[in-house]
């Protein structure tokens, strides 16, 4: 979109004109899922990994009234700093574009503004998905319905297990995302490396994703793919370690009435507070691992790109 209100940094559009390796980033992580100044440590490692895998970062946010394709060093300590950052959807991103207020991009918001940047592949922690109970809430992340028709590869370390894992499986099947574990067959479970559940692909190699997202717009097909990416071993907290702490959490929410977006980062910091910080630390590890996937993948379209 010519029009976009997008604001490029020079790192990131010398690399599109280039047709050099790209990853988008979004930056809710930042704003509402770790506190300072962990997220800004994190922010900056992350884009480091993505440098060493050969790609170049480009963390998204909404501020001054637009769309930032990439952040200075400046640009990213203010963001971790702004503590009443808006949490971006489809929905509002418009609206806070048109408002010059600061907005951090969900999941669905960073794809969009990949797409409009010209960013294939978008490594974050774990995608939105089906909340608990949504079957009288209707509480269900539009992180599902973006997936479904914006042209982004997105690698996640599965949905959070916060979520109902089944029904959001069952709401990305049939919208006609493809969901892809990467070396190995469960589906991942975010903290934990496995979920129980088999996930519908499996591809072994970044160069199989990469040709998979290309062979999807050669066929002219609406949409993006989830790659789900587990955690290493050595920094997952496995599910029935994990599980009892995020009944506490919703337990608690549920008491307190917490509601729609407040629900996450409520859940997330309790968890943070009754793992004594360990969620955090695997948090971090997953958010890494996924951006050097990702960088593999983006330097693997870049490469095919380059062939034809």
């Amino acid at each position: 979109m010519k029009n976009a209100p997008l604001t490029f940094l020079p790192e990131v559009a010398d690399a599109l004109a280039a047709g050099k390796p790209v990853v988008a980033l979004e930056s809710t992580i930042i704003t509402h899922g770790m506190p300072w100044p962990q997220n800004m440590e994190m922010a900056q490692t992350v884009e480091q990994d993505i440098r060493d895998g050969g790609a170049v970062p480009a963390t998204i946010a909404v501020m001054g009234g637009r769309i930032h394709i990439g952040l200075s060093p400046e640009t990213l300590t203010e963001l971790a700093q702004t503590p009443n950052a808006r949490k971006l959807s489809r929905a509002d991103i418009a609206a806070c574009i048109v408002s010059g207020d600061t907005g951090a991009t969900t999941v669905a918001a960073t794809m969009i503004a990949a797409e409009l940047a010209g960013i294939a592949v978008f490594a974050t922690g774990g995608i939105g998905g089906v909340h608990r109970g949504a079957e009288t809430s209707f509480d269900i992340s539009a992180d599902l319905a973006e997936l479904s028709q914006t042209a982004v590869t997105v690698v996640a370390a599965g949905a959070k297990a916060i979520l109902d894992i089944p029904k959001t499986l069952e709401v990305l099947e049939t919208n006609g995302v493809p969901v892809i574990a990467y070396g190995q067959s469960e589906f991942p479970a975010f903290w934990a490396q496995h979920s129980g559940i088999v996930a519908p692909l499996r591809f072994d190699s970044a160069a199989e994703i990469a040709a998979a997202h290309l062979m999807r717009a050669h066929l002219g097909l609406m949409g993006g793919q989830l790659v789900a990416n587990p955690i290493p071993a050595a920094d997952e907290i496995p599910l029935p370690e994990i599980m009892p702490v995020i009944e506490q959490a919703l337990t608690e929410a549920a008491a307190q009435g917490v509601a729609a977006k407040s629900v996450t980062p409520f859940l997330l910091d309790r968890i943070f507070t009754l793992t004594g910080g360990r969620s955090l630390t695997a948090n971090i590890a997953l958010v890494r691992n996924n951006a050097r996937l990702g960088a593999e993948i983006a330097v693997e379209i870049s490469k095919a790109q380059t062939k034809a």
